[in-house]
């Protein structure tokens, strides 16, 4: 069965992103572990890393979209994946510490910015190019008019 995993280039701290990682996610799994190298899954998604060293960083070309439903979610990852040195970006984009690009978007962005009625869908997207961090209630209020 052919399959698509990620696998992340870190500079030399496998171990503590995965312990990090693991500490965000609830539901994560550790499968394997070294000072070099991880197999590890994050809701239901695996990745594999690799110390490779200071070569290469992370950038904003890649990114992992964390699809959640309501505001407690939203601040409950983006302050856990801003924490200790992460940077916040705009549009509901940031960076954890290890420089590694998260988007945390609430479904309800999806679903206005679908909307037929452009006029509605537009409002939100003038509004979600203002904020950071996605806030749900400033959605509801751009949808609304």
């Amino acid at each position: 069965m052919t399959s698509i995993t990620p696998f992340l280039w870190f500079d030399n701290n496998v171990p503590e992103a995965v312990a990090f990682y693991k500490s965000v996610f609830p539901n994560a799994k550790v499968e394997t572990i070294s000072d070099f190298m991880a197999v590890f899954e994050l809701e239901g998604q695996r990745f594999n890393a690799l110390n490779g060293g200071p070569q290469y960083k992370f950038n904003e070309a890649v990114s992992f979209f964390i699809s959640v439903e309501t505001q407690a979610e939203v601040d409950y990852f983006w302050d856990r994946l801003t924490a200790d040195g992460g940077e916040e970006s705009r549009c509901g984009w940031l960076k954890d510490k290890f420089g590694l690009s998260w988007q945390v978007i609430p479904s309800a962005l999806g679903r206005y910015l679908g909307d037929p009625d452009r006029s509605k869908a537009n409002r939100v997207m003038q509004a979600m190019m203002q904020m950071r961090k996605i806030v749900i209630v400033d959605l509801d209020k751009a949808y609304a008019g």
